[in-house]
């Protein structure tokens, strides 16, 4: 990436997000995990319960403070480092980024108020209902964010008024029911909720192998083991919902995936592992599985993914009919709001769509039209990401995705048969793999937003149009505050997460309230080890 004002603006708002998706997952799951958690408490009313949902939720409310405080700074930038992407399309991505912030600072923040200060101020079955409203509110704002973010992926229900230069709503239905949002919202839903169904798993298994907690902590893992498997499993199955969606709206972002530099035959293969090589323009090494891509990309035998080179002519032929357009829209602009002509305006919406794509010439000529073929076969090039990148950061978390099935079907399994403590190197594995989710759900984002360069909006707006008219320095000097800050709030989190973990449930819990079941008999818990017929504690 070259540092200049475009390609510092694209790595702070890079870094800021992903600072920022550190602290969402553990969210979203642990969201729902909590009120899991304390329907088996209100079902059971067994203390135990209560006190896995209380303790649990001091790590959930530790995370949810620091992705409210890095999250408002990535709606700044879109004013201030993106100006013109503000302005362009300000109508369609402001709605739903607008909602998501109503529903975080207002919704979201009011019922965790009431989580956390509402256990002996309302009645179980109350605390319960504002435990799940918590936990959908906060799903549900992470669906707006990706309505927003899928839009930009597959910009429907708008149109470009050319008077005023600005994208307008055609249809706020279709912007809400985009398919690529819909599937983005599952999929990253589904990641959270196996980032979270790892988090508990890994910190219980800890607890076990220190002989501490065992009640809490063997529960808690049977929960994260069936949640996690479910999670784990729906974001493959939502993952390949994903791929079929690219092959018809980002049919580059498919082919760099997969490194495919030239289209196949249908049903085309899947390639295990390879090289890339994006200056000659082709894979070395590669290792393919006949069929796969095909099935995945396209769900039929006969139909062919197209590749980087014949996309690339693709984009020759848009460019021009972008320049049909372009060439429209600086007549009707020079008619300064008189009506313009009927011929005009019509051969101005036969090639509006294509439109971009005559804008990715501004990185070469101040008027598009003045651009020689030359540039106009550069800028077709320009619509191929890095290959290697994205190529590699996919199969990374494709494999640790299927990792998370094996992981969490083995403690299920495991649970299943009462013998959850039965491995000690397994329990360690658990531990060990606590980081893993992160790193997956890191490598998805890379590659939805790497994928899709050089657009800001796939095919409307390139990401060099969009950013403001900053100095490179006064760009650079901010990004490197931001990291030095959210490097610091990491930091503070992960310090007061693994002191709130080495603390342990608070043990006045397993007092028995009026109502509930009496708690286990006195050491129970503390029990120093648990033959497999004991372990049968472990069920509700």
């Amino acid at each position: 990436m070259d540092l200049d004002i475009v390609g510092l603006s694209r790595l702070q708002f890079a870094l800021t997000a992903m600072y920022h998706f550190i602290f969402v997952p553990l969210t979203l799951g642990l969201s729902i995990l909590l009120a899991i958690m304390e329907t088996v408490y209100v079902m059971t009313r067994r203390p135990i319960w209560r006190q896995m949902t209380k303790f649990w939720g001091v790590l959930f409310g530790i995370n949810f403070a620091m992705g409210v405080a890095t999250g408002i700074v990535m709606e700044f930038q879109f004013g201030m480092n993106w100006s013109y992407y503000s302005h362009y399309v300000g109508d369609i991505f402001g709605a739903p980024l607008a909602i998501e912030a109503l529903m975080a600072f207002f919704l979201e923040a009011t019922l965790v108020g009431m989580f956390f200060f509402g256990w002996e101020r309302l009645s179980k079955v109350k605390h319960l209902v504002v435990t799940w409203a918590m936990a959908i509110g906060t799903n549900l704002s992470a669906l707006w964010i990706l309505v927003a973010n899928g839009w930009m992926q597959f910009p429907v229900g708008a149109k470009l008024n050319p008077h005023t230069m600005r994208m307008e709503v055609d249809s706020f239905f279709d912007v809400v029911t985009n398919p690529v949002a819909q599937a983005k919202f599952v999929h990253t839903v589904s990641a959270g909720y196996t980032v979270a169904a790892v988090f508990v798993l890994g910190v219980a298994a800890w607890f076990v192998l220190k002989g501490r907690h065992l009640e809490l902590a063997k529960r808690s893992m049977t929960v994260a083991a069936a949640f996690g498997l479910a999670g784990s499993l729906s974001v493959v199955v939502l993952g390949d919902e994903s791929g079929y969606l690219s092959s018809e709206h980002q049919s580059m972002k498919l082919a760099a995936i997969e490194g495919m530099w030239e289209t196949e035959p249908a049903p085309a293969s899947f390639t295990v592992i390879g090289l890339p090589d994006q200056e000659a323009r082709k894979t070395h090494y590669a290792i393919h599985i006949p069929w796969v891509m095909g099935l995945i990309g396209t769900r039929s035998l006969d139909t062919q993914i197209p590749g980087i080179k014949d996309l690339v002519a693709s984009a020759q032929q848009h460019i021009r009919s972008g320049l049909v357009a372009y060439d429209a829209l600086e007549q009707i602009r020079a008619l300064n709001g008189k009506q313009a002509p009927q011929a005009l305006m019509e051969q101005f919406e036969a090639h509006s769509d294509r439109l971009g794509y005559a804008l990715l010439l501004k990185r070469y000529v101040d008027d598009p039209r003045q651009a020689s073929a030359a540039q106009i076969e550069q800028a077709a090039w320009d619509t191929v990401p890095q290959v290697a990148p994205l190529f590699w950061t996919f199969r990374i978390m494709v494999g640790l995705g299927f990792f998370f099935i094996a992981l969490t079907a083995t403690f299920f399994v495991l649970s299943a048969r009462r013998r959850l403590d039965a491995h000690p190197w397994l329990l360690k594995v658990a531990v060990w793999a606590i980081p893993l989710p992160w790193i997956a759900a890191e490598c998805g984002w890379f590659v939805a937003e790497f994928g899709r360069q050089p657009w800001a909006i796939e095919g409307v707006l390139p990401v060099a149009v969009a950013v403001s008219n900053l100095g490179a320095k006064t760009v650079l000097l901010t990004m490197l505050g931001f990291v030095a800050i959210y490097t610091v709030l990491l930091i503070i989190e992960m310090k007061l997460m693994l002191a709130a973990i080495r603390k342990g449930p608070d043990a006045r819990e397993l007092q028995a309230l009026p109502g509930d079941l009496s708690p286990a008999p006195a050491g129970h818990a503390a029990a120093p080890s648990l033959t497999p017929r004991t372990a049968a504690g472990e069920s509700a």
